[in-house]
């Protein structure tokens, strides 16, 4: 579309028609409300363009994980419920009050602070409880002593300035089908539920009741309750390498452009270290992606452990990822280039999120997450493009 201009460089291309793939999947799945995990920028997908596609979609709230990202969608249009997952300074009480914004409760303690906060600042918060079942990073410890929590949560209703509208726990292997784990998971949500049901039975009101992540929906479609929490599979990935959705389509794909075309000739090395010296005429070329980009430096490698594809075929990394610029063998490759286009990781690619992943020994969570503000996000729908982000473009 002429109406864009796109300087390629390193861009990710966003596909909005595969996001909206993954997130009907979801609704049927669950056959309930869906809240939207944006935080990370989206998992690195663009917060804004993709809270507007999902609201737009029929999302019931998103969840972010601190306050500025809950503004930066009140800044933009978004006007479904927004959720903070993590820790907000109680000092921004008035701030949640006036753009009705909802955060987690987690401790009897942060509950005292946020009440106090809110007092002195003539306004009440929303607040979620949070329980932890066994993931074990913040929440009122209900594997310890789940009635002793019951009561602790039944005393935070007295608290002024404070509006208790939901509940919520987190799994910490629903993506396993491991026995032990399903196990685990299983005496998660038992324990959650005691806890609901019992504060339920003595009279409270425990608003939006939620406990299902990516893996935990998908799978445990039942444990819906009102809402499900979707994360990591809007975003058509897998949540662990154990657990596979084929139906869910990738949304984000990398690409750069060849820059440079040469021949090394033997005993000739390149990029830092040496690490690569060729031992036969061959043909390189540079490519203008990097570590900075978001392109792991863990997969460099004498050769071939990062592969990009180069006119529809694989070409494996030489050397170690630079900065800025990566190189490859194109050896076998014929034609190539400057100005070819080069796919680093995406759906059909040589590499994909997955599978960088497991080269460098993380989570495809990390890779997506990890790609740069610097890198101008091009958003797709029918293949063609529909809206450029470019942050260093931005006022």
């Amino acid at each position: 579309m002429s109406d864009f201009m796109l300087e390629k460089h390193c861009w990710a291309e966003i596909d909005l028609d595969a996001l909206r793939h993954n997130f009907a999947f979801i609704k049927r799945t669950v056959n309930g409300p869906v809240c939207a995990v944006v935080k990370a920028d989206a998992y690195g997908h663009g917060d804004i363009t993709v809270a507007r596609v999902l609201q737009q979609e029929g999302a019931a709230a998103f969840a972010v994980s601190c306050l500025s990202e809950a503004k930066h969608l009140r800044r933009h249009g978004i006007t479904l419920p927004i959720l903070i997952l993590g820790y907000t300074d109680p000092s921004q009480a008035a701030v949640l009050a006036d753009q009705d914004i909802i955060t987690a409760c987690f401790s009897t303690q942060y509950a005292k602070a946020l009440s106090e906060a809110a007092v002195a600042a003539g306004v009440r918060v929303k607040v979620h409880l949070k329980v932890d079942t066994g993931m074990g990073r913040i929440g009122f410890a209900a594997r310890s002593d789940w009635q002793a929590v019951v009561k602790e949560l039944e005393a935070l209703y007295a608290l002024p300035g404070l509006s208790i509208c939901g509940i919520f726990q987190h799994f910490a292997v629903a993506d396993s089908v491991k026995p032990d784990a399903q196990d685990y998971t299983d005496s998660q949500y038992a324990l959650f539920r005691q806890v609901v049901d019992r504060l339920q039975a003595d009279g409270y009101d425990t608003g939006t009741v939620h406990c299902a992540n990516s893996a935990a929906q998908l799978r445990h479609p039942k444990w819906r309750h009102d809402m499900t929490r979707a994360g990591i599979i809007l975003y058509g990935l897998d949540p662990s390498d154990e657990l596979h959705f084929p139906v869910l389509k990738p949304v984000m794909t990398l690409k750069c452009l060849v820059t440079f075309v040469k021949d090394l000739l033997p005993g000739q090395s390149v990029s830092y270290g040496r690490t690569f010296t060729a031992k036969a005429p061959m043909r390189v070329a540079t490519v203008c992606v990097g570590y900075a980009d978001g392109y792991p430096r863990m997969l460099s490698g004498t050769q071939g452990q990062g592969l990009m594809m180069v006119n529809g075929q694989p070409a494996p990394v030489l050397g170690r990822v630079c900065m800025d610029q990566t190189l490859l063998d194109v050896t076998n490759i014929p034609g190539v280039g400057m100005g070819d286009e080069v796919t680093v990781f995406g759906p059909g690619a040589a590499d994909t999120a997955d599978t960088i992943a497991r080269k460098t020994d993380t989570i495809c969570y990390e890779i997506v997450c990890g790609i740069a503000r610097r890198v101008p996000r091009v958003y797709l729908e029918k293949g063609k493009i529909c809206k450029i982000w470019n942050d260093l473009e931005e006022n």
